[in-house]
């Protein structure tokens, strides 16, 4: 066996949790070519779509340069307003795209494949009497006490049961061939699907996470009866047990891979025709940049690549201001994220929590909650006189009523113009005026007049719905697995984060909230404070008391050999690899797993010691208890490695030049909720760009920039810092 660091510096390390690197870490890889290479010091551009808005950003060493750009999204096709970003984003920072050393995209088209029901025609290859396991599922409905509700995997299912195609063959759990494979039977079923028309094939056997061997002989028939099929193996995706997840992850890549594959195709075309140079890359939902060719292979792990970025932007703004304990809030158009990153430190999600639109997805992913409330939520008024806002949403096209693009519905955007919040010929800068009347007629019509209330007074009430239900996010994330929030510090991110994230403070309790710099496009300054990660797993089953401690080291080593070879394949055989441990443990007799970091030292006696100890004490944090008398099992074990990105020095903002303190550029009436109801108060108006490190202002007071506006309510104080965050200090916390 080849040994890792055969193919490159190779480090070993115990992290496990994705963090965003200090500024002591400094790599060369293939995103810092030498220079001069192209005349030019680093250029690295980061694009983030949404379901509204595209945002970019731009990092130019030469200078420490920041150039933000923000356009409309374009959902029929994702890649026309990133090919207009790009070549804009690099008009105004006086270069071209010939001259980027880096591409970095967080891209949401798999995801709305799924929810939007546009992925494949796919088929599917799976052991004989056991094609109805993703009907079937585990009998678990979505909503419990709820008599009339769809079962997501049965009234619409990935693959249709004609699709799903049984052939003679069974692996035993311990990788044993109980029955060959019958190739015979397998060539007469894929010849059925090419006749069917299929477009992808996902291969499912039980017992494969022990033994792939016949999943990879379909691989190769399928490759000569369908050769320009998409093919998504279970084994390879997804190399762990549970049948049903492991099918569910592989049936979702297969349905998801051909739209994915060939939008990334037509993108690195026309990006190559606009003359970068560079390979892009793009996100992954664990957080970590992967190459185009990993995404087309694998594009479930890409399910929340935009979330992900995001959350990893806010981390980094808020360590710069010097706050470890995290939560993130990037509200955009259509939808909120929210992530509690205790230390700095974003947590994985469970491998059995993790799912898309209810389909259950087990690849790493990022613990993230998203809820349909965005600034494109659409409000109405439900039978009891309630008000609703979201999920359903106006998006991009035709957008909020205030776009002026013939948007007929309510939205949050529509609540903030009639607020006085937004002002309408400030929004993105100027670039896009809003229309205050059609806000106010919509909002009256579909909130005001059934509710019998003031348009300013529904509007307040559309924002507390809205406001409530991001707090309950929060809530549902920090506080029920183990985190105060008032412990925390709240970074409001996006376009509509800054606008509603003092309310949501001061309602939960939380003492700060930073706002950074570019809070709009904080999902794409992420996407430049990121470092490539590849992960790859296998299934062990070993009693820690028992270990058969050869056998499972050459499994781990068998990994890292993997990674490295991978982490060689995206540039990085000059660099650093921080190759990381961990295991998926388990109490005997228990149904679920916990993943922990494990020594990277060789496996033995002091090995399982320590592996059991990390395992108990998450099991511990997690569930309040542990049982020393019952054998611990190791399931599943996986490596991580890591190639760092050359660190990014940000602006340092500079201080003002008099003592005067900032001025304001205008005054306006904006409506605040007082405890004797709605206020129109006299609120100060500042533009971004203006303000300097050491700047103080006081509510009520309105910070407006091109990507997204800041709202201090009164009662609340903020403060410019040296990095440019503004820091707000909510007074008069609830408790």
């Amino acid at each position: 066996m080849v040994d890792g660091a055969a193919r490159g510096v190779v480090r070993r390390s115990d992290q496990t949790r994705v963090s965003v690197r200090s500024p002591s870490t400094r790599h060369l890889s293939l995103f810092c070519p030498p220079r001069g290479t192209y005349g030019a010091l680093m250029r690295r551009l980061g694009v983030d779509v949404g379901g509204t808005f595209t945002d970019l950003i731009l990092y130019d060493e030469a200078g420490e340069r920041i150039t933000v750009h923000k356009l409309a999204s374009t959902p029929a096709d994702p890649s026309v307003a990133i090919l207009q970003g790009v070549q804009e984003v690099c008009a105004l920072a006086g270069t071209e795209p010939s001259e980027l050393s880096a591409l970095l995209h967080g891209t949401t088209v798999g995801t709305n494949t799924i929810l939007e029901r546009r992925g494949a025609k796919v088929g599917m290859i799976t052991t004989e009497g056991f094609r109805d396991i993703l009907h079937i599922a585990r009998h678990r409905k979505p909503y419990t006490f709820s008599l009339m509700q769809d079962i997501p995997q049965q009234v619409r299912p990935l693959i249709l049961r004609q699709y799903r195609r049984c052939v003679p063959e069974r692996m035993l759990v311990d990788g044993t061939v109980h029955m060959p494979l019958d190739e015979d039977a397998v060539t007469t079923q894929l010849r059925y699907l090419a006749d069917e028309g299929i477009e992808s094939v996902a291969i499912c056997f039980l017992g494969s996470f022990a033994n792939a061997e016949h999943e990879e002989r379909v691989r190769s028939l399928a490759a000569q009866v369908l050769p320009d099929a998409f093919v998504s193996v279970s084994s390879d995706v997804s190399p762990q047990h549970r049948e049903y997840e492991r099918f569910s992850t592989a049936a979702i890549n297969a349905y998801i891979g051909p739209r994915v594959g060939h939008y990334l195709d037509r993108l690195l075309e026309q990006l190559r025709d606009a003359g970068l140079r560079r390979d892009p890359h793009l996100m992954q939902s664990s957080g970590g940049i992967t190459t185009f060719e990993n995404g087309r292979r694998y594009p479930v792990n890409l399910v929340l690549s935009g979330p992900a970025a995001g959350l990893l932007g806010g981390i980094d703004a808020a360590r710069r201001s010097g706050f470890a304990n995290t939560i993130t809030l990037d509200v955009g158009g259509t939808s909120a994220d929210i992530c509690v990153a205790p230390a700095g430190q974003a947590r994985m999600k469970h491998l059995l929590d993790s799912s898309i639109d209810h389909y259950p997805v087990m690849v790493p992913m990022i613990d993230i909650e998203t809820i349909g409330a965005g600034g494109g939520s659409i409000a109405t008024v439900e039978e009891g006189q309630i008000i609703k806002v979201g999920p359903e949403s106006a998006g991009a096209d035709p957008g909020p009523a205030a776009y002026g693009r013939g948007g007929t519905a309510a939205t949050v955007t529509d609540a903030n113009v009639v607020l006085g919040r937004l002002r309408p010929g400030a929004f993105l800068g100027g670039r896009m005026p809003l229309d205050a009347d059609c806000a106010r007629r919509v909002m009256t019509d579909h909130v005001a007049d059934p509710l019998g209330l003031s348009v300013e007074d529904a509007a307040l009430g559309v924002i507390a719905v809205t406001v409530h239900n991001m707090v309950n996010a929060i809530e549902t994330n920090s506080v029920r697995k183990g985190y105060d929030p008032r412990e925390f510090v709240l970074v409001a991110a996006g376009g509509a984060g800054p606008l509603h994230a003092a309310q949501i403070a001061r309602t939960i309790g939380i003492p700060h909230v930073v706002v950074p710099p570019h809070p709009g496009v904080t999902a794409a300054a992420g996407l430049l404070a990121s470092d490539v990660r590849y992960e790859v797993a296998a299934s062990a089953w070993q009693d820690l008391s028992r270990l058969e401690e050869a056998d499972l080291e050459a499994v781990y080593r068998d990994l890292e050999v993997r990674v490295a070879e991978h982490m060689e394949d995206a540039g990085f055989a000059g660099g650093d690899v921080l190759l990381e441990r961990a295991a998926d443990c388990r109490y005997e007799g228990q149904g679920y797993e916990l993943r922990v970091p494990v020594p990277s030292t060789a496996v033995d006696v002091g090995w399982a010691t320590a592996a059991r100890q990390a395992f108990e004490e998450r099991h511990e944090r997690e569930y309040f208890g542990r049982f020393a008398e019952l054998a611990v099992h190791v399931i599943t074990v996986r490596v991580t490695g890591t190639g760092g990105m050359p660190e990014l020095h940000w602006p340092v903002l500079g201080g003002a030049t008099s003592n005067d303190g900032p001025a304001p550029i205008a005054e306006v009436p904006v409506v605040f909720a007082t405890d004797d109801g709605s206020q129109r108060v006299q609120t100060r108006i500042y533009a971004r760009e203006r303000l300097f490190a050491g700047d103080e202002l006081s509510g009520p007071a309105i910070v407006e920039q091109p990507d997204s506006t800041t709202v201090i309510p009164p009662g609340a104080s903020a403060r410019i810092d040296e990095i440019g965050n503004i820091v707000l200090t909510i007074q008069e916390p609830a408790r």
